[in-house]
């Protein structure tokens, strides 16, 4: 009884081995470690959500994990110090087991050491998993998947506007300028989410998702702006482009791997490939895309699946004969209308069929898909399914937010009123402004109007709700009569 007192509070257990004084000098010691452990958990405020977001700060800087794995060593050191101390008192007080009791006292001894080491294991556990997962994942420009197949292909001759011939080297990324440290000076943030189309049996990435967020520091509004993959000849930023027609020519959706192709053409602080996407989609919204996210079939499968599946309403009946398996077959999908609880498979069908409609379609369930991820990524969801989750974004996902922007990510979440996130699609034929004009097949967007309503989401998100006539989220993903 003495030991498992101290084990749980050291001191307790000394008052009951009979020495007050030892007693009293670890609650002072514990009263100290109670105290830091307020500071530090209630220095970002006192409401249960600042608190929240404090914990959640330190749980994900690197430096304040290594602490914490240290302070967790230390303490569980104490305890178990603590609840020998108070063992070797009581049994100097009451006398020597004898063999009747051995038997109990094993019993207590077994539950004593579960009690000292299981919250330091799990504590532990959970530190060098996020520690790990951190560190591999965010600010790495490495591709961070490992079913990806993508080739680096010979490079054609290109020639610029001379008729000279622009060399093609892959040049050495296994290193880049680091990125900025934060959005402090920013008024709003840009974050451009990508689905890469690089599972089995297939070559190079075609990101047949791009999703733009983007949300204002100060209020929070947020605005999610959708590119159609099949856009051709889309404007280049300043700097960027070896081809006569100053644009990108082929299907937007290709540029990661023309970043491969063609290095030289997207030069910036990060690959060639991330370069291009982020310079590319930027100039064709008009915006400066801050950082990108990027994951693979895969990868999305398994995050749905980490999660518990994701509850998505279903307007209409979606049937697709010939839908791509992420394996690499065909099978059928069908699923009903109403409210369907998916797993990861069918969440992944649900965003990706196109036979039954169109790619315009499908980029309605995509961001619905999204916001059916964010509604179910809750604290006590991502804490059961830990490992799991850590371990699918380490293997499938890559980005170049860097890590000491997550804080401030952190902080900004809570301002996001996410049912109320304007969105918008840039797809035909609105934006539609002619077709290629080198003879072969492709759209052209009209980029003067895709500007000018991007402009006007950000400035004035209800003006262009009424104007545009475009649906909140919560309008798109939500059921209609509820």
């Amino acid at each position: 009884m003495a030991a498992f007192a101290s084990a749980i509070l050291p001191g307790v257990g000394q008052f009951i081995g009979g020495d007050s004084r030892r007693g009293a000098r670890l609650l002072m010691i514990d009263a100290v470690i109670g105290a830091v452990f307020i500071i530090v958990f209630l220095r970002g405020g006192s409401s249960p959500t600042e608190i929240l977001l404090s914990a959640a700060a330190l749980w994900i800087k690197p430096s304040a994990l290594a602490l914490m794995m240290v302070a967790n060593i230390i303490l569980l050191g104490y305890r178990v110090w603590a609840a020998d101390d108070a063992y070797r008192l009581a049994k100097r007080r009451h006398g020597a087991v004898t063999p009747a009791r051995s038997g109990l006292i094993l019993l207590g001894a077994v539950i004593l050491g579960s009690v000292l080491l299981v919250p330091h294991a799990v504590f532990g556990y959970y530190d060098l998993v996020t520690y790990d997962t951190l560190t591999s994942v965010f600010g790495s420009n490495t591709v961070a998947s490992s079913t990806d197949t993508t080739t680096t292909q010979p490079s054609p001759p290109v020639t610029d506007g001379s008729g000279n011939t622009v060399a093609t080297t892959v040049p050495d990324t296994t290193t880049t300028e680091p990125a900025s440290n934060a959005f402090d000076d920013e008024e709003r943030l840009n974050i451009l989410l990508i689905g890469g189309d690089y599972g089995q049996g297939r070559t190079g990435i075609r990101t047949d998702t791009m999703i733009t967020v983007s949300i204002d520091i100060v209020t929070g509004e947020a605005a999610m702006f959708s590119v159609a993959r099949n856009w051709t000849q889309s404007p280049l930023p300043e700097g960027m482009g070896v081809w006569d027609c100053a644009c990108y020519p082929e299907l937007i959706n290709e540029l990661w791997v023309a970043g491969t192709q063609y290095p030289d053409a997207f030069p910036g602080p990060g690959t060639p490939s991330e370069n291009a996407v982020k310079g590319v989609i930027g100039r064709f919204l008009g915006v400066e895309i801050d950082y990108y996210a990027m994951v693979n079939l895969d990868g999305f499968v398994e995050i749905v699946d980490a999660l518990g599946g994701v509850d998505i309403y279903v307007p209409s009946k979606v049937i697709d004969e010939n839908y791509p398996h992420e394996d690499g077959s065909v099978e059928r999908i069908e699923i009903d209308p109403g409210w369907q609880q998916m797993d990861g498979h069918l969440a992944l069908a649900y965003a990706r069929t196109r036979h039954q409609d169109s790619d315009y379609f499908r980029m309605s369930r995509q961001r619905c898909v999204i916001e059916a991820m964010i509604e179910k990524a809750d604290p006590v969801s991502l804490l059961l399914n830990f490992g799991n989750f850590a371990d699918v974004i380490k293997r499938t996902m890559q980005t170049d937010i860097p890590l000491e922007a997550l804080p401030q990510l952190i902080e900004l979440l809570p301002a996001v009123d996410i049912d109320n996130v304007v969105s918008i699609r840039f797809i035909p034929p609105e934006y539609h402004l002619k077709y290629r004009d080198d003879g072969k097949p492709g759209r052209v967007a009209n980029i003067d109007l895709v500007h000018e309503h991007v402009e006007l989401v950000i400035n004035d998100p209800e003006r262009a709700v009424r104007e545009l006539g475009l649906e909140q989220l919560e309008e798109v993903c939500g059921d209609p009569n509820a």
